[in-house]
Parts: C-alpha cells; structure tokens; sequence
C-alpha cells in the first residue's frame, strides 16, 4: 500500500484561486483542484489557467496537489485538454472520474508517460487515482484495480453511482452498501488505497459525518473526500490511530514475536485468543499511524 496518508481529500473548484489559497493554508492531506463537476463548461479553460497559476505560484505545504480532470472518452477532449495544460506545472496527481474501465485509466497514464519522457522527467512519479462511480465502473472493477502501476486509490462515489443505478440515497446507505463494501475489497486485494464518497449533508449534525466516517474507518477505508474545510479535521482524527491504539497494537506485535520466539502459535494476550489476522490488523495500525507522521518506534 502506498504510505502516503490520504485521509481527507480536499475538493476546491479550479476557477476559484481564493478558495484554492485557502485549501493550500489548511494543512490538509490532499487538495483535490476540480475541472470537472465544480465547474461549468464556460469556465474550463479559465479553470485549467487557475490551476496551473496555482500550482506554479502556491505553498501548499505537505498538502499532496491533485488535479480531476473530466471524464476520460472519445466524445470529448476535455481531458486531454486539462492534462495538457495542467501537468507542465508538475502536480503530484490526477484523479480521474467516472472509470468505467482499465483502458481509461491507461489512456491517462500513457499520455502522462510521453509528457514525462520528452521533458526528462523521472517516470512514474506523477500518480493516479480512480473515481469509480458506475455501474459499469463496478462490473469492471477488476481491471481497474490492476490497470496501471501509477494506480494508488480506487474513490467511491456514492451520489453519481445512486443515480447511475436509479437508486434513492438514504441515511443508512444500504442502496449502496455493496458497492461501497467491494471497492474497499478489490483495493486491498491489490495493494490500493480504498478512498470514502464526500459526506454531502453541509447542514447536517457534525455527529452524522463522524459516523459515516467511523464506519468507513470500520470498513477498511483509509481515507474519505471532503467538500468544505470544516470536514477537514473530523475526518483526519478518524483516521488516524489514537496513543492508546498505537501502544496496544505495539504491545500486541511485541507479545507474538515473544511467542513465536519461543515455538508458540495461537496465544492467550489480555484475556483474548490471538493468532496472525489479529497481529496483521496491529500492523495495519502502525502503518496508518507511520503514514500519518506519527512516529511509532521505540
């Protein structure tokens, strides 16, 4: 898995370069700056400038700087046209949209590799990240997963899915419970992040998000899209792993490589049975701990 922590993904229009300064000021994993949905079609190329601009001219502190560009189809250059005059500028990543197959995530990733190439650029070093958010997009899941090395995350989008499918988005979100379970399954089965659809509800209780951010957690997510600042830190607490589950994740670890040490498997430890999934679910803590910037030796 990438040990890059992507705990909240920051969406910021790309035709807004005020709201784009005040992304880059929020010490916030990922800034996502949009071409695609947050701007209307009369604004794209105006958009594409801003984002350049930005990316040449901002600190964006740790924030990783990623760009979405539009849907990746043979009905529209936009994409093309956003790669173009976008990756001059070197932003870490693009998220790509609507993936409804590998062939679209390859298009992206070859066009990025001969841009590389003439400009002497080191390959691979802009990555990759996949919105799926179709139908078609989770028959293929698959082949997305494996589609291209600069692959790092598999996104969920819960709202364009909903709609994809004819379904009613609800509290609970079972009309999309399947999707969501699978995407965060084929992610980790190939070493991927597995990335949370936003939390739409803006004048919802601050509880409701840490509860769908909390199951996402649960889930196996590592990390969730955020669409206003105030989501920021609720989202990043819930990802990352609290003292007391990082010195019991370490107290685990240290009580196997006693017992296997001495010629034990399944031991006794605080009065529950442990064998390797549980040891494995330990490391997994450290390594979202270590990813975050905690420092979890000694």
């Amino acid at each position: 898995m990438p040990n890059r922590a992507r705990r909240a993904l920051l969406f910021m229009p790309g035709d807004a370069r005020r709201k784009i300064e005040k992304g880059a000021a929020l010490d916030v994993d990922c800034i996502i700056m949009d071409l695609e949905d947050g701007v209307a079609f009369s604004q794209k190329e105006e958009a594409r400038r801003t984002v350049r601009t930005a990316l040449e001219e901002l600190d964006f502190g740790r924030s990783e700087r990623l760009v979405r560009i539009n849907p990746v189809s043979d009905d529209s250059s936009m994409w093309i046209h956003d790669l173009t005059e976008t990756i001059e500028a070197r932003p870490d990543g693009y998220v790509i949209p609507k993936v409804q197959n590998a062939e679209q995530v390859q298009r992206v990733a070859e066009h990025i590799t001969r841009i590389e190439r003439k400009n002497g650029w080191h390959d691979g070093d802009i990555r990759l990240l996949a919105i799926v958010e179709t139908a078609m997009g989770f028959v293929y899941l698959r082949d997305i997963a494996e589609s291209d090395p600069r692959l790092v995350a598999l996104v969920f989008g819960a709202e364009d899915l909903a709609g994809d499918i004819g379904a009613k988005r609800t509290p609970d979100s079972w009309e999309v419970f399947y999707a969501r379970s699978k995407l965060v399954l084929f992610a980790k089965a190939y070493h991927l992040q597995a990335i949370d659809t936003p939390f739409v509800g803006l004048t919802a209780d601050d509880s409701q998000l840490t509860t769908t951010t909390e199951q996402a957690l649960y889930m196996g997510y590592t990390g969730k899209l955020a669409i206003h600042p105030n989501q920021i830190e609720p989202i990043q607490r819930m990802f990352t792993p609290t003292a007391e589950e990082i010195q019991a994740a370490k107290v685990l670890i240290a009580a196997h490589e006693k017992q296997q040490d001495d010629g034990s498997g399944v031991f006794v430890h605080e009065g529950r049975m442990v064998d390797l999934p549980m040891v494995k679910a330990a490391q997994s803590v450290l390594t979202r701990a270590s990813a975050a910037g905690i420092k979890v030796d000694g």
